[in-house]
Protein backbone atom coordinates (compact mmCIF):
# COMPACT_ATOMS: atom_id res chain seq x y z
CA UNK A 1 0.00 0.00 0.00
CA UNK A 2 1.27 3.17 -0.66
CA UNK A 3 2.32 5.90 1.81
CA UNK A 4 2.87 9.69 1.92
CA UNK A 5 6.90 11.23 1.33
CA UNK A 6 6.81 13.26 3.93
CA UNK A 7 4.47 14.61 6.46
CA UNK A 8 5.23 17.77 8.78
CA UNK A 9 8.67 17.83 7.14
CA UNK A 10 9.29 13.94 8.28
CA UNK A 11 10.27 11.55 5.63
CA UNK A 12 7.62 8.97 5.59
CA UNK A 13 9.46 5.04 5.81
CA UNK A 14 6.76 2.88 5.72
CA UNK A 15 3.13 2.02 6.70
CA UNK A 16 2.70 0.92 10.24
CA UNK A 17 -0.77 0.00 10.76
CA UNK A 18 -4.33 1.98 11.13
CA UNK A 19 -6.30 2.51 14.03
CA UNK A 20 -10.21 4.04 14.27
CA UNK A 21 -9.59 6.78 11.50
CA UNK A 22 -5.98 7.13 11.90
CA UNK A 23 -3.08 5.68 10.36
CA UNK A 24 0.77 4.80 12.36
CA UNK A 25 3.58 6.13 10.09
CA UNK A 26 7.33 4.76 10.33
CA UNK A 27 9.41 8.36 10.02
CA UNK A 28 12.94 9.50 10.48
CA UNK A 29 14.03 13.11 11.89
CA UNK A 30 15.94 14.42 8.79
CA UNK A 31 18.43 16.37 11.69
CA UNK A 32 18.97 13.51 13.62
CA UNK A 33 18.43 10.59 11.73
CA UNK A 34 16.69 9.18 14.49
CA UNK A 35 13.14 6.74 13.81
CA UNK A 36 9.78 7.31 14.98
CA UNK A 37 6.15 6.27 14.67
CA UNK A 38 3.81 9.03 14.09
CA UNK A 39 0.00 8.89 14.26
CA UNK A 40 -1.75 11.13 11.53
CA UNK A 41 -5.77 11.94 11.69
CA UNK A 42 -7.21 14.24 8.62
CA UNK A 43 -10.62 15.76 9.79
CA UNK A 44 -12.68 15.32 6.44
CA UNK A 45 -15.70 16.34 7.80
CA UNK A 46 -17.25 17.55 11.20
CA UNK A 47 -17.79 13.87 12.39
CA UNK A 48 -13.96 13.49 12.60
CA UNK A 49 -13.27 15.99 14.55
CA UNK A 50 -13.89 13.83 17.71
CA UNK A 51 -10.44 11.97 16.43
CA UNK A 52 -8.81 14.99 16.32
CA UNK A 53 -9.83 15.76 20.08
CA UNK A 54 -8.92 12.02 20.81
CA UNK A 55 -4.86 12.64 19.25
CA UNK A 56 -4.71 15.99 21.21
CA UNK A 57 -5.65 14.58 24.73
CA UNK A 58 -3.56 11.47 24.17
CA UNK A 59 -0.43 13.81 23.80
CA UNK A 60 -1.68 15.60 26.61
CA UNK A 61 -1.57 12.55 28.65
CA UNK A 62 0.72 10.66 27.21
CA UNK A 63 3.81 13.25 27.33
CA UNK A 64 3.25 12.70 31.44
CA UNK A 65 4.25 9.55 31.33
CA UNK A 66 7.73 7.85 31.62
CA UNK A 67 8.03 4.10 32.36
CA UNK A 68 9.95 1.27 30.20
CA UNK A 69 6.55 0.15 29.63
CA UNK A 70 4.53 2.51 28.11
CA UNK A 71 5.63 3.71 24.46
CA UNK A 72 7.23 7.62 25.03
CA UNK A 73 4.97 10.46 23.34
CA UNK A 74 6.51 13.16 22.34
CA UNK A 75 5.08 16.54 20.12
CA UNK A 76 1.74 17.15 18.86
CA UNK A 77 1.99 18.35 15.00
CA UNK A 78 -0.76 20.84 13.79
CA UNK A 79 -2.24 22.15 10.37
CA UNK A 80 -4.47 24.53 9.96
CA UNK A 81 -6.71 26.13 7.55
CA UNK A 82 -8.77 29.24 7.89
CA UNK A 83 -7.06 28.65 11.35
CA UNK A 84 -9.02 25.63 12.11
CA UNK A 85 -7.07 22.35 12.86
CA UNK A 86 -7.72 20.15 9.45
CA UNK A 87 -4.66 17.86 10.34
CA UNK A 88 -2.51 16.54 13.24
CA UNK A 89 0.62 14.19 13.80
CA UNK A 90 1.78 12.91 17.04
CA UNK A 91 5.57 11.56 16.96
CA UNK A 92 5.92 8.73 19.30
CA UNK A 93 8.65 6.47 20.07
CA UNK A 94 9.40 3.81 17.71
CA UNK A 95 9.24 0.28 18.77
CA UNK A 96 10.65 -2.89 16.60
CA UNK A 97 8.52 -5.46 18.13
CA UNK A 98 5.18 -7.53 17.20
CA UNK A 99 2.00 -7.26 18.91
CA UNK A 100 1.37 -9.86 21.90
CA UNK A 101 -1.56 -11.08 19.62
CA UNK A 102 1.14 -12.42 17.44
CA UNK A 103 3.08 -13.75 19.38
CA UNK A 104 3.20 -17.40 19.85
CA UNK A 105 5.45 -20.33 21.78
CA UNK A 106 5.98 -18.49 25.26
CA UNK A 107 6.49 -20.56 28.26
CA UNK A 108 4.10 -19.84 30.82
CA UNK A 109 6.87 -18.42 32.94
CA UNK A 110 7.62 -15.53 29.81
CA UNK A 111 4.11 -15.13 29.73
CA UNK A 112 4.06 -14.25 33.46
CA UNK A 113 6.62 -11.88 33.22
CA UNK A 114 5.16 -9.93 30.03
CA UNK A 115 1.88 -9.55 32.34
CA UNK A 116 4.07 -8.53 35.25
CA UNK A 117 5.48 -5.71 33.29
CA UNK A 118 2.29 -5.15 31.76
CA UNK A 119 0.65 -4.31 35.08
CA UNK A 120 4.07 -2.58 35.79
CA UNK A 121 3.73 -0.07 33.19
CA UNK A 122 -0.60 0.54 34.31
CA UNK A 123 0.74 1.19 38.02
CA UNK A 124 2.85 4.05 36.87
CA UNK A 125 0.05 5.22 35.01
CA UNK A 126 -2.45 5.00 37.86
CA UNK A 127 0.16 6.68 40.06
CA UNK A 128 -0.10 9.50 37.80
CA UNK A 129 -3.84 9.75 37.92
CA UNK A 130 -4.43 8.00 34.45
CA UNK A 131 -6.50 4.87 33.42
CA UNK A 132 -5.50 3.02 29.96
CA UNK A 133 -9.04 1.56 29.28
CA UNK A 134 -8.15 -0.36 26.41
CA UNK A 135 -5.82 -3.00 27.58
CA UNK A 136 -5.80 -6.01 25.25
CA UNK A 137 -3.34 -8.07 23.11
CA UNK A 138 -2.84 -5.81 19.84
CA UNK A 139 -2.42 -2.57 22.41
CA UNK A 140 1.22 -4.35 23.92
CA UNK A 141 4.38 -4.58 21.65
CA UNK A 142 6.53 -7.33 22.78
CA UNK A 143 9.75 -9.20 22.02
CA UNK A 144 12.71 -10.79 23.34
CA UNK A 145 13.61 -7.62 25.34
CA UNK A 146 10.58 -5.40 25.16
CA UNK A 147 7.22 -5.14 26.62
CA UNK A 148 5.59 -1.65 25.69
CA UNK A 149 1.57 -0.65 26.54
CA UNK A 150 0.58 1.76 23.32
CA UNK A 151 -2.12 3.91 22.14
CA UNK A 152 -3.43 5.61 24.86
CA UNK A 153 -6.47 7.47 22.47
CA UNK A 154 -8.95 5.78 25.29
CA UNK A 155 -6.76 6.71 28.32
CA UNK A 156 -8.63 9.16 30.51
CA UNK A 157 -8.20 10.61 34.28
CA UNK A 158 -9.71 8.06 37.45
CA UNK A 159 -12.79 8.26 38.24
CA UNK A 160 -14.03 9.58 34.62
CA UNK A 161 -17.57 8.74 33.52
CA UNK A 162 -17.26 8.87 29.45
CA UNK A 163 -19.86 10.31 27.24
CA UNK A 164 -19.71 7.15 24.42
CA UNK A 165 -19.09 3.70 25.28
CA UNK A 166 -15.50 2.77 24.80
CA UNK A 167 -13.42 -0.20 25.15
CA UNK A 168 -12.55 -3.71 23.15
CA UNK A 169 -15.23 -5.97 22.84
CA UNK A 170 -13.84 -9.40 24.17
CA UNK A 171 -12.23 -7.02 26.77
CA UNK A 172 -14.24 -4.29 28.27
CA UNK A 173 -14.85 -4.18 31.52
CA UNK A 174 -18.60 -4.02 32.64
CA UNK A 175 -18.42 -0.36 33.82
CA UNK A 176 -17.11 0.65 30.18
CA UNK A 177 -20.16 -0.86 28.72
CA UNK A 178 -22.71 0.79 31.01
CA UNK A 179 -21.21 4.41 31.07
CA UNK A 180 -20.38 4.13 34.67
CA UNK A 181 -16.94 5.65 36.54
CA UNK A 182 -13.52 4.18 35.19
CA UNK A 183 -11.03 3.46 38.02
CA UNK A 184 -7.92 1.37 37.84
CA UNK A 185 -10.34 -1.86 38.50
CA UNK A 186 -11.15 -0.94 34.89
CA UNK A 187 -7.72 -1.77 33.33
CA UNK A 188 -7.15 -4.76 36.55
CA UNK A 189 -10.24 -6.71 34.10
CA UNK A 190 -8.95 -5.24 31.02
CA UNK A 191 -5.47 -6.88 32.17
CA UNK A 192 -7.16 -10.59 33.39
CA UNK A 193 -8.98 -10.86 30.22
CA UNK A 194 -5.59 -10.10 28.12
CA UNK A 195 -4.04 -12.84 30.40
CA UNK A 196 -7.24 -15.22 29.76
CA UNK A 197 -6.79 -14.18 26.38
CA UNK A 198 -3.24 -15.04 25.78
CA UNK A 199 -3.10 -18.59 28.06
CA UNK A 200 -6.25 -19.68 26.36
CA UNK A 201 -6.69 -18.41 23.13
CA UNK A 202 -10.21 -17.76 24.10
CA UNK A 203 -12.06 -14.69 25.03
CA UNK A 204 -14.40 -14.28 28.48
CA UNK A 205 -17.88 -13.36 28.10
CA UNK A 206 -18.16 -9.70 28.18
CA UNK A 207 -21.00 -7.30 27.74
CA UNK A 208 -20.53 -6.67 24.85
CA UNK A 209 -19.51 -9.26 21.84
CA UNK A 210 -17.08 -9.14 19.43
CA UNK A 211 -18.16 -8.10 15.96
CA UNK A 212 -19.15 -11.28 13.83
CA UNK A 213 -19.27 -13.51 17.01
CA UNK A 214 -20.92 -16.18 16.47
CA UNK A 215 -22.58 -16.11 19.70
CA UNK A 216 -23.83 -13.45 22.07
CA UNK A 217 -21.04 -13.60 25.03
CA UNK A 218 -23.04 -12.34 27.24
CA UNK A 219 -26.10 -14.48 28.79
CA UNK A 220 -28.97 -12.41 28.65
CA UNK A 221 -29.71 -8.29 28.05
CA UNK A 222 -27.03 -6.37 28.33
CA UNK A 223 -26.47 -5.66 31.97
CA UNK A 224 -23.42 -6.40 34.79
CA UNK A 225 -25.10 -9.12 36.54
CA UNK A 226 -26.06 -11.25 33.40
CA UNK A 227 -22.95 -11.77 32.20
CA UNK A 228 -21.89 -15.47 32.30
CA UNK A 229 -18.61 -16.42 34.71
CA UNK A 230 -15.34 -17.63 32.27
CA UNK A 231 -14.76 -21.12 32.08
CA UNK A 232 -11.48 -21.08 34.48
CA UNK A 233 -7.85 -21.84 32.91
CA UNK A 234 -7.00 -24.69 35.21
CA UNK A 235 -9.98 -26.29 33.19
CA UNK A 236 -9.76 -24.94 29.51
CA UNK A 237 -5.60 -25.11 29.51
CA UNK A 238 -4.88 -28.56 31.64
CA UNK A 239 -1.90 -27.94 33.87
CA UNK A 240 -2.77 -24.05 34.62
CA UNK A 241 -1.45 -23.73 37.45
CA UNK A 242 -4.11 -22.85 40.17
CA UNK A 243 -2.52 -19.77 41.05
CA UNK A 244 -2.49 -18.06 37.67
CA UNK A 245 -6.58 -19.63 37.10
CA UNK A 246 -7.52 -18.04 40.23
CA UNK A 247 -5.81 -14.54 39.72
CA UNK A 248 -7.39 -13.76 35.69
CA UNK A 249 -10.84 -14.82 37.81
CA UNK A 250 -10.18 -12.52 40.52
CA UNK A 251 -9.61 -9.72 37.73
CA UNK A 252 -12.35 -9.99 35.77
CA UNK A 253 -14.88 -10.64 38.34
CA UNK A 254 -18.05 -8.15 37.28
CA UNK A 255 -18.53 -6.23 40.42
CA UNK A 256 -15.06 -4.12 40.72
CA UNK A 257 -15.61 -3.89 44.38
CA UNK A 258 -14.41 -7.52 44.22
CA UNK A 259 -11.82 -7.08 41.99
CA UNK A 260 -7.95 -6.60 43.01
CA UNK A 261 -8.04 -2.70 44.35
CA UNK A 262 -5.19 -1.66 42.74
CA UNK A 263 -2.08 -3.15 40.10
CA UNK A 264 -0.66 -3.93 43.72
CA UNK A 265 -1.79 -7.24 44.26
CA UNK A 266 -1.80 -7.91 40.89
CA UNK A 267 1.75 -7.27 41.14
CA UNK A 268 2.36 -9.27 44.19
CA UNK A 269 0.79 -12.70 42.85
CA UNK A 270 2.39 -12.96 39.66
CA UNK A 271 5.76 -12.01 41.02
CA UNK A 272 4.79 -15.36 43.36
CA UNK A 273 3.91 -17.22 40.69
CA UNK A 274 6.98 -16.21 39.14
CA UNK A 275 8.71 -16.99 41.78
CA UNK A 276 6.91 -20.68 41.95
CA UNK A 277 7.70 -21.57 38.31
CA UNK A 278 11.19 -20.42 38.24
CA UNK A 279 11.78 -22.38 41.74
Amino acid sequence: MSHPVELFGYPVLGRLGDGAASTIYRIRDPRSGEEFALKHVVKRGDKDQRFIDQVVEEQRIGSRLEHESIRRIGRLLRRRRKFRVVEVGLIMEYVDAPGLDTVQGKSLLENIRIFTRIAEGLLAMHEAGIVHTDIKPTNVLVDDSVVKIIDLGQACQIGTTKERIQGTPGYIAPEQAHRRRITERTDVYNLGATMHWVLSGKMIPTALSPRGSQSSLATGPLGPDRIAPPIPLAELVPGTPAEISDLVLDCVRVSRGDRPSTMIPVIDRLLRIDRMLAD
